[in-house]
């Protein structure tokens, strides 16, 4: 009997466990979007990125796999809009990325990995649908750099062998 309220105790313990952890990869991409949409909190809205994302560029994939490049051109294209408006959030709540970093290092990682999907996207993509992944791309690369900007101040100037140059006649 002891054995048996021991495997009880052990599965009820279980059963609380994931009845308290927040739901995981069994939300739909609608229902991410939705909670996203919602989300007020500009580092959880950058987190958020992070599943949602995940799911949208899994849905731009099976769209390619499919010739589906309508859906990929328009998922992707969703996808950067919901980063630039974490990253809109995130200035709002907490303008100083150097200081509180929480949320713009995740966002800027994402952003890399997304950036990376729309480059692989764009080798296989026929050529009438390149142009607006093209725009999604330097849209993406140009929030990249702004999150590297914003987390990276005082960085060193990026060409720092320009002035050697410019000292010849």
């Amino acid at each position: 009997m002891r054995a048996g309220g021991t495997s009880l105790g052990a599965v009820c313990g279980v059963l609380v466990f994931l009845a308290i952890l927040p739901p995981g990869g069994t939300e739909s991409p609608a229902d991410l979007q939705a909670r996203f949409d919602r989300e007020t909190n500009g580092v959880r809205k950058a987190r958020l990125i992070e599943k949602l994302g995940d799911a949208q560029l899994e849905e731009a994939r099976r769209a390619g796999k499919a010739g589906d490049y309508n859906a990929v051109g328009m998922t992707l294209e969703k996808y950067r809009d919901n980063v630039r408006a974490a990253i809109e959030a995130l200035k709002r709540q907490h303008p100083d990325a150097e200081k509180q970093s929480n949320g713009y290092r995740q966002l800027q990682m994402h952003v890399r990995k997304g950036i990376r999907e729309v480059d692989e996207t764009l080798l296989v993509s026929p050529e009438d649908y390149k142009p607006p992944l093209q725009i999604v791309r330097q849209d993406l690369l140009a929030m990249e750099e702004e999150l590297l900007k914003m987390l990276f101040p005082h960085r060193p100037a990026e060409h720092a062998a320009t002035p050697a140059a410019e000292k010849q006649p």
